[in-house]
């Protein structure tokens, strides 16, 4: 008996050799719709002066200025297909936020500040003291490339249609967009599910107050992974709090229950080697950025940590509830309850309809104090 025709998702080293009738497609600047022989026909754009002497085709449209409070459409793709890799770059810091609508849905079932996205929660670009400094990422789904190259491999399918939007929230200042979104043209099986990412944020978390990733999730499917961020407001470690999935009813008790917050994210013993922090990024899981204070003016030391699923995902069937603790140390070798400034991005994938999010932050709940709009 023959294989089944390929149909070119789901690309991996053990398929990436086999031939299919999936159709490839690359939306940016010079190509606004994605369309077969239409990138680079610009005649206006942010390039066309430098490119005066040179005329159509060189690089006339590399980019797009989003104007202050405008939502601008980075992608509308009729389907079916899949989102197979994203880059972006220019601005890269927290006025931008963008969404994800999958088939004709209302509520999108992406919503995230750019940056915390792509799992730099404090921005891959800031100062410190005058000096800019820079995070990177290298994981398998998402890779944060100098100075400020965003990427993600997560796979994306729909069936009808997909609209990518970024919003522009700073009232006075127009933002520059470099992007790339590569996507394919295919049938989709009935058994993918849509990608999610929910952002969320606890500035300060309340005395014994548990930290919410992720709740009032209903549907089918998998949770794929978890950015954070973790801005400590006491000194001593911070990371003892177990992380807890209550899958499909689970109520007073979870079904998974970690040991630790640097646990979860695959370190042991605070991270500590030679009385410091130590970071890592690898394919799967990375505590990848620490700042700290300067001794002046910067206050707080702050982590970047993620943990992508992608070899064990969590799976539901009905719903699914993700929480984690803050917990630290006080006299008598007793937990101490933080109350630390908390972000975090969930994902998953699950099937429709998305319900309606949590109200998004406004503006100035967004804001990172450090930042210094570099970008």
């Amino acid at each position: 008996m023959g294989d089944l025709e390929f149909n070119g998702l789901g690309l991996n080293l053990g398929n990436l050799s086999r031939l299919s009738n999936a159709q490839t497609r690359s939306i940016s600047a010079e190509n606004f719709t994605g369309e077969k022989g239409k990138g680079g026909l610009a005649v206006n754009g942010t390039g066309a002066k430098c490119a005066r002497d040179l005329g159509i085709g060189w690089k006339i449209s590399p980019s797009v200025m989003i104007e202050p409070g405008e939502t601008f459409t980075l992608a509308e793709i009729e389907g079916p297909g899949a989102i197979q890799s994203i880059w972006i770059s220019g601005y890269t810091g927290k006025d931008f936020i963008i969404r994800f609508y999958w088939e004709d849905q209302i509520n999108p079932s992406i919503e995230v500040p750019l940056p915390d996205f792509f799992a730099v929660p404090w921005e891959p670009v800031y100062q410190l003291d005058g000096v800019d400094t820079t995070a990177s990422v290298t994981s398998i789904p998402v890779v944060v490339a100098p100075r400020s190259g965003l990427n993600c491999y997560w796979e994306m399918p729909f069936r009808k249609k997909c609209r990518i939007t970024l919003e522009n929230l700073n009232p006075e200042e127009s933002k520059v967009c470099y992007y790339q979104i590569n996507y394919t043209l295919t049938d989709v099986p009935n058994d993918c599910a849509y990608f999610h990412a929910q952002y969320r944020r606890k500035n300060p978390l309340n005395y014994k107050e548990v930290y919410t990733i992720l709740d009032g999730l209903k549907g089918k499917g998998q949770y794929v992974g978890t950015s954070m961020g973790w801005g400590i407001n006491n000194n001593g470690w911070w990371g003892e709090g177990e992380i807890k999935f209550y899958i499909d009813g689970d109520k007073n008790f979870p079904t998974i229950c970690g040991t630790g917050t640097e646990d979860y994210f695959g370190g042991s013993y605070d991270w500590d080697v030679g009385n410091k922090y130590n970071t890592y990024t690898t394919p799967y899981l990375g505590m990848h950025q620490v700042i700290k204070p300067d001794g002046k003016y910067y206050s707080q030391h702050r982590h970047a940590m993620y943990r992508w699923h992608v070899m064990d995902p969590i799976r539901f069937t009905k719903d699914l509830k993700v929480d984690i603790q803050a917990l630290g140390w006080r006299n008598g070798r007793r937990y101490y309850p933080g109350q630390h400034d908390i972000l975090s991005v969930a994902y998953w994938y699950q099937t429709l309809p998305t319900k309606k999010f949590p109200k998004f932050p406004i503006r100035d709940d967004l804001e990172i104090f450090h930042s210094s709009g570099v970008n």
